[in-house]
């Protein structure tokens, strides 16, 4: 796993990956991967998100930000205010992070260097695949740490809240390129299935941004089990 310091150097080269792929698309594109959003629609979410995300870090409640009339100049103002916030506290002091990991909903503000980073790293893929650039140029182990903080992170937040059932199948899961392994659902259970394919294949379809019959994955096993756990909120 990367070091704050890593998160935090590659938290802004997304993030201004990210600002570069906007200034060269119209807003009101589609972003097929994102239901029906817009393009603008997607650097709005991601601007806020920032936003919210370093008041969360502050232990502050975030303030709503207008609509924006510059999509750009927004999207690099809230970047760039996640990053201040993070460099100026250090991931060593205390905030807010998300509800359901623990009692008191506080907890260290490393937790913000690394989940920010995974909410770039898939939002900018969703941005690029919209105008038909090639995928991010993240390392095998980026994509690895994507997949390990959805089954590590958010898959249990989401059951702590409540928003998804446990899931009974199990589900094991091989990158191929970096040879991390994960599992998921009881070790028991009747229904397995297997699947294997790069790192940031296996990220992408945790995300619901692949199929499980996307080109790039192997599946064996109760294929339609894995569909059904597909569908269940994995994450928010």
């Amino acid at each position: 796993m990367p070091t704050p310091d890593d998160y935090f150097v590659i938290l802004g080269e997304l993030q201004s990956e990210f600002a570069a792929a906007l200034k060269q698309a119209d807003p009101d594109r589609p972003v097929p991967s994102c239901d029906d959003w817009s393009v603008g629609d997607l650097a709005d979410h991601l601007a806020g998100v920032h936003h919210w995300a370093a008041a969360m870090a502050r232990d502050e409640d975030a303030e709503a930000l207008p609509v924006p009339l510059d999509l750009i100049a927004t999207y690099e103002a809230q970047a760039a205010e996640l990053r201040e916030t993070l460099s100026g506290l250090g991931p060593d002091a205390t905030g807010r992070i998300l509800n359901g990991l623990t009692e008191d909903g506080r907890g260290p503000v490393s937790f913000w260097f690394r989940r920010q980073v995974h909410e770039t790293l898939v939002h900018l893929w969703d941005i690029r695949s919209a105008l038909g650039l090639s995928t991010p140029e993240a390392t095998p182990e980026l994509w690895a740490d994507s997949a390990d903080e959805v089954l590590t992170v958010m898959y249990p937040r989401q059951i702590a809240l409540k928003r998804a059932r446990k899931i009974v199948t199990r589900i094991e899961l091989t990158a191929t390129d970096t040879g991390h392994t994960w599992a998921l659902g009881a070790p028991n259970a009747v229904q397995k299935v297997y699947v294997s394919g790069s790192a940031r294949d296996l990220a992408l379809l945790l995300w619901g941004r692949l199929s499980p019959r996307s080109a790039g994955l192997k599946v064996t096993g109760d294929s339609a089990a894995l569909d059904e756990a597909l569908t269940r909120a994995i994450v928010p």
